[in-house]
């Protein structure tokens, strides 16, 4: 079996893009592959999840290369289009990972992951001081998050760029709220007073997890889990 170094997978998918390649391929965009990577994303967690499970590594060896794929895909577009390569984009995140771990790289001393993770927010903000600010630092978390994981993201930089949050109690009274008003709701109601009311609910959800750190969008990944087994276990 031949055996593909990773400059032979760059080549392949350069040739894949090329006049004589596959027709597919040629025509996508980098907007055209955004449901790919999204796919991906959620089959590497897939792989992952089945790992921790099970043991069997080869789904997620597999779902790593398909993801590759969709990171090499637009880095070649990029490279058509006259403005980055792969080699660009490894050099980027290679100087990233020396500049944010000056603990490994440097002579910084730090006490524990906590301070780690302190330190990169403060090199982050650094990084961005220099760069020109045309957004705020709300619009600056993607709208393609999964809902659940950007409002986590909107209340956590809120909370540290315009005013604190809700706390832990605050966030569960607000759930109570939206609860009891969605039990007055009458049918004539249902459309706009529970789709507000959910809406709020849902924020909610998300500020109680913010408090205990703890991701709303696994919590309820791990229910939906639960609710199958459930049902399944009926059959």
């Amino acid at each position: 079996m031949k055996k593909y170094t990773y400059e032979d997978f760059l080549q392949i998918i350069e040739t894949l893009r090329s006049e004589n390649g596959c027709p597919w391929d040629r025509e996508q965009t980098h907007m055209s592959l955004r449901p790919c990577m999204m796919e991906e994303v959620a089959e590497v967690m897939a792989g992952i999840r089945i790992y921790d499970r099970t043991g069997d590594y080869e789904n997620l060896r597999e779902e790593l290369g398909d993801l590759l794929l969709q990171v090499v895909m637009h880095a070649q577009i990029a490279k058509e289009e006259g403005i980055f390569t792969m080699e660009d984009v490894v050099q980027e995140v290679a100087e990233k990972m020396v500049r944010r771990h000056p603990h490994v790289f440097g002579d910084v001393e730090v006490n524990g992951s906590g301070q780690v993770l302190e330190n990169w927010e403060e090199i982050k903000k650094k990084e961005k001081a220099v760069k020109e600010q045309i957004v705020t630092p709300l619009q600056e978390i993607p709208e393609e998050l999964p809902a659940l994981a950007r409002a986590t993201k909107v209340l956590k930089k809120a909370d540290k760029h315009y005013e604190p949050g809700k706390d832990y109690a605050a966030c569960v009274d607000a759930l109570e709220a939206a609860c009891k008003a969605l039990k007055e709701c009458e049918p004539s109601d249902y459309n706009e007073a529970v789709s507000e009311q959910v809406g709020e609910a849902l924020m909610a959800l998300c500020g109680v997890s913010r408090n205990c750190k703890l991701s709303p969008e696994q919590l309820l990944s791990d229910q939906i889990v639960k609710v199958i087994e459930q049902y399944e276990a009926i059959i």
